[in-house]
């Protein structure tokens, strides 16, 4: 346990080194492979920490293709460590159950926050406030003709796919986004705490669960979760008076829809991107270039809307380093997955279950 916490302080500190020009900030995959068509994928820093991250993944013997998109909050310790652990959960519960299903990802997701819960326990002495990081976790899994999406707070999953006519590209939002500004998520935190005036509060325009997070759910975030976080020697600004349960949850909301020809791709991003891009602004960018560099373009034109809100040239913009570019825009990661259609026909017959020694490959991370 140790060396997991001493890899985490390893990784926030290479994450303050080197230069804040955009250069450093900005990294891309123009185009990648999967079994079922290619990918791009783009990240922008605008925190003093990077606190996201991503990865792609491929089981050979599923034919199958994992994608996460994980938006850190409070440091770079939660996201690093669903990154590293949740996959391996998820291959662990399909392998033992012999089929990929919503419930091996419900319980991938709960051994991940359990185990994370595990390593915040054992560094409390020591690290006391890594109790106060978590992350929003969004997965897509591909199986055939068959699209897996689970989330956990506010990063989303756009599907694009041809409307009424060739030339009309639709979307279609995949997830629900756990958001104290949304007003079914303020209803559920009210219904779930009806004792509790206070369950949501809204200050400078912007609702907060308890008046300190927007997000509802997440991996981490234990000071929101357990009194035994939330106390001494904890920083104020993130103790309560009481936390008889908790006001966070992990639990993700998953969906699951059968691909058909019409869907082209679907977009994973962190909320970063939404702020900016509608999600029919974001699947018809996607739809009028090439698949190359799609995420990277998703990127630029959020950057470059958020320049025009802040009426900032995006030239000078780009000169902006970590830290004070979070005050025109957050962290962005996008994920862009296309789908090929007779690759997926190729694989509908597909079936065998991997042994847990033989593990899945990154094509990426």
């Amino acid at each position: 346990m140790f060396t997991e916490i001493g890899r985490f302080i390893k990784s926030r500190w290479l994450s303050r080194r080197g230069r804040s020009a955009e250069g450093d900030l900005f990294s891309a995959l123009d185009i990648g492979r999967h079994p079922y068509g290619q990918y791009s994928v783009a990240t922008i820093q605008a925190n003093e920490l990077n606190e996201d991250a991503w990865q792609v993944e491929t089981c050979p013997t599923l034919a199958g293709t994992f994608v996460g998109v994980y938006d850190g909050h409070g440091g770079p310790e939660a996201s690093s460590y669903v990154k590293e652990n949740l996959f391996p959960q998820l291959l662990r519960y399909v392998v033992e159950t012999g089929c990929m299903s919503s419930d091996a990802l419900m319980k991938a997701f709960d051994t991940t926050e359990k185990g994370f819960e595990s390593l915040v326990a054992e560094a409390w002495p020591s690290i006391p406030q890594l109790a106060s990081v978590g992350s929003c976790c969004l997965v897509g899994v591909v199986l055939k003709n068959m699209l897996f999406v689970a989330n956990l707070g506010d990063s989303r999953a756009v599907l694009g796919t041809i409307g009424k006519t060739a030339r009309n590209m639709a979307h279609v939002q995949l997830t629900l986004e756990h958001n104290a500004g949304v007003e079914a998520v303020q209803k559920e935190l009210q219904s779930l705490h009806p004792e509790d005036s206070n369950i949501v509060i809204c200050r400078q325009g912007i609702w907060r669960v308890k008046g300190i997070i927007q997000i509802s759910r997440s991996i981490g975030d234990f000071y929101l979760k357990k009194q035994h976080f939330n106390r001494e020697p904890l920083f104020p600004r993130f103790r309560l008076p009481s936390l008889p349960r908790p006001v966070l949850s992990a639990e993700p909301t998953v969906l699951i829809h059968e691909l058909q020809p019409h869907d082209k791709f679907v977009i994973f991003a962190s909320d970063g991107l939404w702020e900016h891009l509608s999600n029919q602004e974001a699947v018809e960018i996607v739809s009028m270039h090439p698949y190359k560099g799609a995420a990277t373009r998703l990127v630029k034109a959020a950057t470059r809307k958020a320049a025009e809100k802040r009426e900032v040239r995006y030239s000078d913009m780009k000169k902006i380093g970590r830290g004070v570019r979070r005050h025109f825009h957050d962290d962005i990661t996008v994920i862009v997955l296309f789908f090929d259609h007779a690759l997926i026909g190729d694989h509908a017959g597909v079936g065998g279950m991997p042994s847990i020694d033989s593990y899945l490959i990154p094509f990426h991370q």
